[in-house]
């Protein structure tokens, strides 16, 4: 690719990313509402709300593929999970639209399905549960780009995103942890197949104890081969275990199903 895309990208997963996306394309725009830091000799930065429908026509100008981490990563206020997660997905989706339909890699969660236990084992057909308002964005942001899709055959990866961190730090994550390596290959996979359509992919390492079946997108050659088995012997001998009557025991999504609606006054 001549130009590609990063949002979020002065946020944890997007700066995990940046250095390790410089293969992908001559130019990485990277942007964030936030701080970008140093750009580094490949990268452009620009400074984008999602929100603004015009500056996100911009963003979207002259780029060959989109990775999108941008948006609220928590539960948060509707407030600001509507202005970043579900009219800043519109916004970008229209941008694409209108600059040539550029592949998008589009950052889900497993908070989608949050609901389900944790001895569930899920493939991609399982119906919605999320877990929270976050949760909920993300089911939003999976049905826009599934009709993006079949009105106009802009193509994405609705990528249902566990724990992507250098390493997993619960027993939970034990399960949902995805390593930045696994990650840098599932992109590439993303943008090099030759017809993608709008898949949801589970976004985990080859974990023992994963929860979720990606078989359906074998297609796309992506192998992961992190595992985060190796770091139980220091999680269980550093990190309490919750009881388990704990909600984070049992669903998947964890702590966010305990999580409140969070008043806008607050």
């Amino acid at each position: 690719m001549k130009r590609l895309l990063l949002t979020g990208a002065a946020g944890g997963l997007g700066s995990a990313m940046r250095g390790r996306l410089k293969d992908m394309a001559d130019i990485l725009r990277v942007s964030d509402i936030a701080d970008l830091g140093g750009l580094a000799p490949h990268e452009e930065g620009v400074i984008c709300d999602l929100g603004d429908r015009a500056a996100v026509d911009k963003l979207v100008e002259g780029c060959d593929g989109i990775i999108h981490l941008g948006g609220i990563s928590v539960e948060d206020k509707f407030s600001k999970i509507l202005n970043a997660n579900l009219l800043g997905l519109h916004n970008l989706y229209e941008a694409s639209r209108a600059n040539g339909m550029p592949r998008i890699l589009f950052a889900s969660s497993n908070h989608t399905i949050g609901f389900y236990r944790q001895d569930e084992y899920l493939d991609h057909n399982a119906p919605l549960r999320p877990d929270g308002l976050y949760g909920v964005s993300k089911c939003f942001g999976e049905a826009l780009a599934r009709m993006y899709f079949d009105k106009f055959g802009q193509e994405t990866a609705l990528v249902r995103i566990g724990s992507c961190m250098e390493k997993p730090k619960n027993h939970r994550m034990l399960s949902t942890w995805m390593s930045y390596d696994d990650f840098l290959s599932m992109i590439e996979c993303i943008f090099r197949v030759p017809r993608l359509g709008c898949p949801v992919i589970w976004g985990c390492s080859n974990n023992d104890t994963r929860w979720w079946d990606n078989s359906h997108v074998s297609y796309l050659g992506w192998h992961p081969r992190d595992n985060a088995e190796r770091f139980r012997a220091e999680i269980e001998a550093t990190v309490a275990k919750p009881a388990p009557d704990d909600p984070i025991a049992i669903y998947q999504g964890g702590p966010f199903v305990r999580d409140p609606i969070f008043a806008e006054d607050e």
